[in-house]
């Protein structure tokens, strides 16, 4: 995974009306915290951020006032209503350290023919991946499932050098009958009527 650097400036000034300065001039404020250190409380640039954050557990390169650290986003607020970035939490990270992540569960293939529904019980995995190579997604073939099937974390194939974090026997996917609808109470009287 591609490094990104982003430029950081230390946040002197907290609250509201304080955040709602740094928001207008285009700034969103953070922190930035782990190996027990203490919490860095930072702007960064928000165009920026935005862009870097399109990519799942993004590694990013941060220079704070002329010092650097590599960090991972651990938590991202947005406005509701806007979408736009408010606060965000960054975990510092080591090379070569290991980090539980959770990563995007993606499909491939066609279900047995039959109408059946594919339902997603869980959107991601939680894995362990070195912190310079963690993996954006993992991609579950789903060819020929059929209803009652069900594919489970352990069976999940994970790229080279993640391991599994989460419950192995948790389900991930599942295949689920298709119901069919019911006969409406006025087609049923309709019927009724007509016989």
């Amino acid at each position: 995974m591609a490094e990104i650097k982003l430029d950081a400036t230390v946040r002197t000034e907290f609250g509201k009306g304080a955040a709602r300065r740094t928001r207008r001039a285009n700034l969103v404020p953070g922190v930035v915290y782990g190996h027990g250190a203490e919490p860095v409380h930072i702007n960064l640039p928000g165009h920026d951020l935005l862009l870097a954050l399109r990519t799942a557990n993004v590694l990013i390169g941060l220079e704070i006032d002329g010092k650097d650290a590599l960090v991972i986003p651990k938590a991202v607020q947005r406005n509701a209503i806007k979408g736009n970035i408010e606060h965000v939490d960054l975990l510092t990270v080591k090379r070569g350290e290991k980090v539980n992540v959770e990563i995007a569960v993606h499909v491939e293939g066609d279900l047995a023919p039959g109408g059946n529904l594919l339902e997603y019980v869980q959107n991601t995995l939680l894995v362990e991946a070195e912190a310079t190579h963690i993996p954006e997604s993992v991609t579950v073939s789903i060819a020929g499932l059929d209803a009652g099937d069900s594919i489970l974390a352990k069976d999940v194939p994970l790229p080279k050098g993640s391991v599994l974090a989460g419950d192995e026997d948790a389900v991930v996917l599942q295949v689920v009958a298709a119901q069919a609808e019911e006969p409406s109470a006025e087609g049923a009287e309709g019927a009724g009527a007509e016989a």
